[in-house]
């Protein structure tokens, strides 16, 4: 029971140290909690005042402890500061949460830290103006680590004459810019290329696609990200396959080009097998090497590979898989002798066909020109039959 008892005071002490003093020192969170939007798309300042019963406080000194929702780790995070104002990354597309804590230490507490009960809260929420409903699918790629192409999909609310605009922000940047070259899908626009315009890594880079129309305003939405998280590595373009003397297959291949560093290339080899009935069966090998070997394999078989890369989780924290490489095979395909009139021309045949018309109209033709002569010789023997029999009558009467 002496315990139980030692603990609960213990507990009273810890509460005691970081909520009031223990003669009855009280202290008052912060006044004047305001966030202001200096327009770059989800960087906001927070600031406020000391609270109003302490500011003829002068032996202690004040600390404050802000607390603010981060919704990209959908987690709370905190800070401690002597200044009254700090500034946080926020998704706007969602409420914005923070609240402050006032902390008082000093000889006012016998040097104990002295923490508000309460604290001042402020909740933004999200923009509800504007026409139809914001681009879907926003999408960022970084090519290779040589330029950033940013590709969004068009709401089927939106109204047919509207335009859309991207605008950009990061901390090198005064005040935000827009596109340098819209990407277009016929008249409208679906994307924006950053080829002549880069963008630094490892920073917040903050995105903002708005727009107009006759109906007014559209929705605008919000995107923050760093850009080494959506590299896209190039594709690999040859693939190097031997067979060793033990019958193993040796596949080697280079990485692609450009500024990535090896080692932060991770690999997938596809390997497909085509057996001698023609069953294809499939595989897909994770690796960090560019090589690969594979036990023996059988003659009756056929191996065929393709490769691909993506940023190992060691480099960066996502990325996009490079397209595959072309197919590289042994033994390569055997071509199958072909019948040399299945490549004879089209026109060959219609000419033949042609001929073969001609030749049949000409000999029906013959046939029935035959025929009409001797249908005409018939008559031509008749009328000299009767002729000499009237000459073989004339001369029996003289």
């Amino acid at each position: 029971m002496a315990s139980v008892s030692w603990m609960a005071v213990m507990l009273l002490l810890i509460t005691c140290r970081e909520s009031m003093h223990c003669d009855g020192l009280t202290v008052d969170p912060p006044d004047d909690l305001v966030i202001s939007d200096l327009g770059h798309f989800g960087r906001l300042q927070i600031s406020w005042s000391p609270p109003a019963s302490q500011i003829n406080e002068t032996e202690c000194s004040h600390l404050y402890q802000l607390e603010y929702f981060n919704s990209y780790t959908d987690s709370w995070s905190a800070i401690r500061t002597f200044k009254r104002t700090y500034t946080a990354q926020f998704d706007l597309m969602k409420d914005v949460r923070v609240r402050v804590y006032t902390l008082l230490r000093g000889p006012c507490t016998n040097d104990t830290l002295i923490k508000s009960s309460s604290y001042t809260e402020v909740v933004q929420k999200p923009p509800s103006t504007g026409v139809g409903t914001p681009v879907q699918d926003f999408v960022c790629v970084y090519h290779n680590m040589k330029y950033v192409e940013c590709n969004w999909g068009r709401s089927p609310k939106l109204p047919a004459n509207s335009q859309q605009h991207l605008y950009f922000w990061h901390k090198e940047l005064e005040q935000a810019e827009e596109c340098p070259t819209y990407v277009k899908t016929g008249e409208t626009r679906s994307g924006c290329n950053f080829t002549e315009s880069s963008l630094p890594e490892f920073t917040d880079v903050n995105f903002c696609v708005n727009g107009s129309s006759q109906e007014g305003p559209l929705k605008p939405a919000f995107v923050s990200l760093q850009i080494q998280n959506q590299v896209k590595p190039g594709t690999t373009e040859k693939l190097d396959l031997r067979t060793d003397p033990d019958a193993q297959l040796d596949l080697r291949w280079n990485g692609p080009a450009g500024k990535i560093p090896a080692h932060c290339l991770e690999w997938e080899v596809e390997h497909n097998q085509e057996g001698p009935d023609g069953k294809m069966t499939s595989q897909q090998i994770l690796t960090n090497q560019k090589s690969l070997k594979l036990p023996s394999i059988h003659d009756t078989q056929r191996n065929c590979f393709r490769v691909r890369s993506k940023l190992s989780k060691y480099c960066a924290n996502k990325g996009f898989w490079s397209e595959w490489s072309p197919q590289t095979c042994q033994p390569e395909k055997r071509e199958v002798a072909s019948n040399p009139w299945d490549i004879v021309p089209v026109y060959v045949y219609i000419a033949f066909a042609i001929l073969a018309i001609l030749v049949l109209s000409l000999c029906v033709g013959a046939v029935l020109k035959v025929r009409s002569l001797r249908d005409v010789k018939k008559p031509d023997a008749l009328l000299a039959n009767l002729f000499a029999r009237s000459s073989v009558v004339t001369v029996t009467d003289a």
